[in-house]
């Protein structure tokens, strides 16, 4: 057998050619569909983020206008999944396990046969079967959508049943732009994976629901929060931040696996969730956040001269949310409201041209074992 070289997690092994998305993580850049992410997140409305993705380039006026209503049009889900998503609420269910449940239902009552139609399909109905879970969890009815909001506002007026405040849209619609696609991330390469086995869409989905759902890749935003409120309570951000490091215990929100700098992601938010509070009048919580940050990076530096631990894009994920009036529970099935877009996206790329991803691994076991009967071991 050829000798083999190990790359746990597959890191720095191409797989696939992408025009989605690109990261210089020693510049600390991100391009997504051709733009900056700074340039897009703050100008973009998230149905112009993913005509871009969908199509390689921005639509035009009459474009938008059709494509919202086409993906407006998707929104509604059926009596079978609210059954589901009802079901889920009473047995008090992670959003998260909510969210895969309702995605996996997704085509029931969708007759398309279209990979294109589905793909907007699952856009437009992850905001509502959050919604329509997280009603049921709070014990209310759900918010049917309306037609003439916008994919964010819309999902904002799903969760409340009240006309959505225009800064909180704009706020979260820069969340959803930022963090529409991002590389060959874990969820993203295991909704590729799927998708290469010329298995559908809805699958494909459903696993990256799966991918994200786990602490090490979408969960981090709620302890960010957490962390952040013990400390504002506290008054005390540097000695907040030197316990936790005497105690060698991580700041949650600080380091990243592909940025060397400071997360372009952290940037955009940071200044999204300034204007947000800034409007709210609860700017003295953000001026904490930003003491809070400055003394986290600095003391970082001085704990762990070696590691480059910046800023990253949980930190103002956490900050940007809470400020809107997500609740904390839905911090990562906001982040999959968002991501969907990038999945759907790399699906029909990869179809595009395809073959089937089929990594190996390294076989470290035994050879010579020989059988030994039942009743002689």
């Amino acid at each position: 057998m050829v000798d083999q070289e190990l790359h746990r997690g597959l890191e720095d092994i191409a797989v696939a050619e992408t025009r989605l998305s690109t990261i210089d993580g020693e510049a600390g850049e991100l391009i997504i569909g051709g733009y900056p992410v700074e340039e897009l997140a703050k100008n973009a409305l998230y149905e112009e983020s993913v005509f871009l993705l969908f199509n390689d380039r921005l639509p035009t006026k009459s474009e938008l206008e059709s494509f919202r209503t086409e993906l407006a049009g998707y929104r509604k889900i059926s009596e079978e999944i609210k059954q589901v998503l009802r079901q889920a609420a009473r047995e008090n269910a992670d959003a998260m396990d909510a969210l895969r449940m309702g995605v996996a239902a997704a085509n029931l009552g969708f007759d398309s046969t279209e990979s294109t139609d589905h793909a907007k399909r699952l856009v437009s109905v992850i905001p509502t079967i959050v919604t329509t879970y997280w009603r049921y969890r709070s014990g209310k009815e759900p918010v049917e959508p309306r037609d003439d909001l916008g994919h964010t506002a819309n999902y904002l007026y799903m969760l409340s049943g009240e006309e959505p405040d225009p800064a909180a849209v704009r706020g979260l619609e820069t969340y959803l732009n930022t963090v529409v696609d991002h590389g060959l991330n874990a969820s993203t390469f295991v909704a590729r994976s799927i998708a290469s086995s010329d298995s559908d869409l809805v699958s494909a989905v459903t696993g990256a629901v799966g991918s994200l759902k786990g602490p090490l890749h979408g969960g981090a935003p709620g302890p960010v929060l957490e962390m952040l409120l013990v400390a504002h309570e506290s008054d005390d951000p540097e000695g907040y931040v030197q316990e936790k490091l005497d105690a060698g215990e991580r700041l949650m929100g600080f380091g990243h696996r592909v940025y060397r700098t400071r997360d372009p992601r952290a940037e955009v938010l940071s200044r999204a969730a300034e204007r947000l509070y800034s409007g709210s009048g609860d700017r003295a919580f953000f001026g904490f956040v930003e003491e809070f940050e400055e003394t986290a990076v600095s003391r970082l530096s001085d704990h762990k001269p070696d590691r480059k631990l910046e800023t990253n894009v949980e930190f103002y994920t956490a900050v940007l949310l809470y400020g809107v009036g997500i609740p904390q529970e839905l911090f990562t099935t906001t982040f999959a409201v968002s991501r969907v877009g990038g999945w759907v996206a790399h699906c029909l790329e990869q179809a595009a041209d395809n073959k089937i991803i089929r990594p190996v691994s390294i076989y470290v076991g035994d050879h010579n074992r020989s059988w030994t009967p039942a009743e002689n071991r």
